[in-house]
């Protein structure tokens, strides 16, 4: 198995290639979708949350207001800091699991985990091969700004709080740049995956 991580700043286009390369075959795990089911009500990490953030990041419907929480810890390095060392392990265990259901279904599979801080936690490291996605910072800002409903301070805010995507890309075996739309990042993902499969067939 060839295990690939997918990495980038917030809206540079992360979710598209993951799904593209899933399309073309790959297995694949978005870390946005386990980080939201290891907070659910009732798992440690909900408690763990609540204990430490209080109960206003509670919403009506009794999960947690991911809005809220965020409003909280983008403003605040030392609190991200704690709701990172609370969420991560969980998260960690999880992704092991999927990697190793993935393994024993194919061996010969490209697995592929998309998270956002795999750099920043040295997470990276677990994988054969990193890929960096990115983009031109004021598509990113427009991007994000849409997406998000947010103003141009808040989405600057948000941008900053993360590694800047050039010193990212430091770490990358391999690139993507999705400045240029749907099909240009679609070519570029195709050709990937072709060196992915390259990498795993030798």
């Amino acid at each position: 198995m060839l295990k690939v991580g997918l990495t980038g700043g917030i809206a540079t286009g992360k979710s598209f290639v993951l799904d593209a390369l899933q399309e073309l075959g790959c297995d694949v795990l978005d870390s946005d979708r386990t980080a939201r089911e290891v907070v659910e009500p009732g798992q440690p990490a909900f408690d763990e949350i609540v204990e430490n953030f209080g109960r206003d990041v509670i919403g009506k419907d009794g999960n947690l207001d991911r809005a809220k929480l965020g409003a909280v810890v983008f403003t605040d390095a030392g609190k991200r800091e704690k709701l990172n060392s609370i969420v991560h392990p969980k998260v960690y265990e999880a992704q092991a699991r999927w990697m190793a259901e993935a393994e024993s279904r194919n061996p010969q599979t490209i697995a592929i985990i998309d998270a956002a801080l795999l750099i920043e936690t040295g997470s990276y490291r677990r994988f054969d091969k990193l890929v960096v996605v990115y983009c031109e910072p004021e598509i990113q800002l427009a991007r994000l700004m849409a997406r998000n409903n947010l103003t141009r301070e808040e989405a600057l805010a948000r941008i900053s709080s993360q590694m800047p995507s050039d010193e990212k890309l430091k770490y990358a075996d391999f690139t993507i740049n999705t400045s240029l739309g749907f099909e240009d990042t679609r070519q570029q993902v195709e050709s990937l995956y072709e060196q992915l499969r390259k990498l795993q067939s030798t």
